[in-house]
């Protein structure tokens, strides 16, 4: 069954609309993890429009399960990256004008930055992602800087029309079996909920699901130990070939 990464930065984002100390985020990972959370996710942003530099430093003291950082290769943000202590690393695109993250990174135009960087986030020890839409000339690109994950961007197929969404799910299913030969371990994530998330969940060779809006969206009416025990459940589903397309 692909391990349950919890992103945070949705409770960033209610605690910025005041500029306040709650919720904390970091607290409310603490309680997502001890909800049977495998790991714990954050975004950095250049604009810092919700998770803080403080959030990061406070997650890396308190998060026992995995501390998977995002991070656009701005240098300063790569800088950051590099000094966070986190285990994981996800390498995404980053758009200002972005309500969240439009689609996967263009590793194909972007491989002489990413050959650069990716060399010192692995000398640091960090485990390497990067989030790409699933395409057969992103993957390759990927496998030829040697990454260590590729994150299947799953946006297209979360937002299709329920016409088309058998297709992206085929896109996916392609795309994690073509990165699986390449070497490339694989990882997804990006508007899973828990109506779509369980077709997902049975995609071959899949490590690790990263949600986030959704579990917190959740959480206001449930709690957190509910919300993340529900989607739990409902990865176990389909990781178990129940779910549906």
């Amino acid at each position: 069954m692909p391990r349950l990464h919890v992103n945070i930065d949705h409770v960033a984002t209610v605690r910025q609309a005041r500029r306040g100390p709650r919720p904390d985020p970091v607290e409310w990972a603490i309680l997502a993890e001890r909800a049977g959370a495998q790991g714990i996710t954050c975004h950095l942003r250049k604009d810092r429009r919700h998770i803080l530099d403080a959030d990061v430093a406070q997650l890396r003291k308190v998060v026992r399960t995995l501390l998977n950082l995002e991070s656009s290769l701005e240098p300063e943000m790569v800088a950051i990256a590099l000094a966070s202590g986190a285990d994981e690393v996800c390498l995404v695109p980053e758009n200002r004008a972005e309500i969240t993250t439009e689609g996967g990174l263009d590793v194909v135009r972007e491989k002489l930055r990413l050959a650069e960087v990716l060399p010192r986030l692995r000398e640091k020890g960090i485990l390497v992602s990067l989030f790409v839409d699933p395409e057969r000339a992103q993957l390759e690109e990927a496998a030829q800087l040697e990454a260590d994950f590729v994150e299947l961007h799953t946006g297209s197929y979360a937002n299709a029309d329920v016409r088309v969404r058998g297709r992206e799910l085929e896109r996916l299913i392609e795309g994690a079996l073509h990165a699986h030969a390449l070497g490339l371990r694989v990882n997804a994530g990006h508007g899973l909920d828990l109506e779509n998330v369980a077709a997902v969940a049975a995609l071959p060779h899949l490590e690790e699901l990263n949600i986030g809006h959704a579990l917190v969206g959740r959480s206001l009416f449930v709690g957190v130990e509910a919300a993340v025990k529900e989607m739990l459940a409902r990865i176990r589903v389909g990781a178990h070939g129940e779910g549906s397309r």
